[in-house]
Parts: C-alpha cells; sequence; structure tokens
C-alpha cells in the first residue's frame, strides 16, 4: 500500500477552500486528469454519492464517488470503477488556519501490478502540490 500525505494552508476561508475543492470539475489540475461528472450526490450536488470519471493520458478510464461529506470539515471518496488500483480511498479534512485555511489530503492505494503503485504516488504527489498554490486563487 502506498500513502500520500499533504498537509497545504491557503489565505482564502474554509468555506471559499472547501466548495472549490468539492466540485469535481476544479480537480483535474491536482489529479492530471481530465474529469468529468457522471452523477449528482444523493442529497447535493457533490455530497455523498455523487460521481466524477477521471481520465490521465492514455490510461482507461476510472471512476470515484463520495463516501461522506461534511461541508467546510470532510471529503471522503474512493475508487468504483474501472481502475489498476486496489483499496483506494482519499480523505481531504478542512481545519480553519487564522483567516485561512488548513487542508491535510490522505490517500491510500495499492495496485494489481507490482510497482505501479509506488509510479502512481510520485505522479500524485507532484500534481496535487504543484497545483494547491493555485487553488487560493481560484477558490
Amino acid at each position: 500500500m502506498q500513502r500520500v500525505e499533504i498537509d497545504h494552508v491557503f489565505a482564502k476561508p474554509v468555506e471559499q477552500v472547501y466548495a472549490y475543492l468539492a466540485e469535481h470539475e476544479h480537480l483535474g489540475p491536482l489529479f492530471g486528469a481530465k474529469i468529468t461528472r457522471v452523477r449528482d450526490g444523493d442529497s447535493s450536488r457533490n455530497g455523498v454519492g455523487s460521481v466524477r470519471k477521471l481520465q490521465i493520458a492514455v490510461l482507461p478510464p476510472f471512476e470515484e464517488t463520495v463516501t461522506e461529506a461534511t461541508p467546510n470539515e470532510l471529503i471522503r471518496y474512493r475508487i468504483t470503477k474501472g481502475s489498476p488500483l486496489k483499496g483506494h480511498h482519499g480523505e481531504m479534512h478542512f481545519t480553519p488556519r487564522g483567516p485561512g485555511t488548513h487542508l491535510r489530503y490522505v490517500i491510500e492505494f495499492g495496485a494489481v501490478v507490482p510497482g505501479l503503485d509506488r509510479l502512481i504516488k510520485l505522479g500524485l504527489e507532484r500534481n496535487i502540490r504543484k497545483g494547491l498554490p493555485e487553488v487560493d486563487a481560484k477558490a
């Protein structure tokens, strides 16, 4: 199993950062993927049950489903269709930090092909760290 752990502090308040990162389509630059919405959530657009499809380069597309969402606090999701990853889940924890926001982002996964999980971890960490600073400008 691989684990990506990222802590980032934003200048914008929790409400703005959460709202921005909850929108599936905004996650494309963080994951280096084209993202399309498959389904809205059960009780809110980006809440529990909402599904996004990710297309990364020439790899087969896969889907992620939001499994838990507490506004301005937490988003949990997992891959639910079409991926060589196994045991995948992601968590975004949002907490106020002064006038801004602290994000604790953790993703865990393994892969059916030995070594693939290590390659994916490197790409994910690089893309997420590169993309998070842009959130303040766009949120």
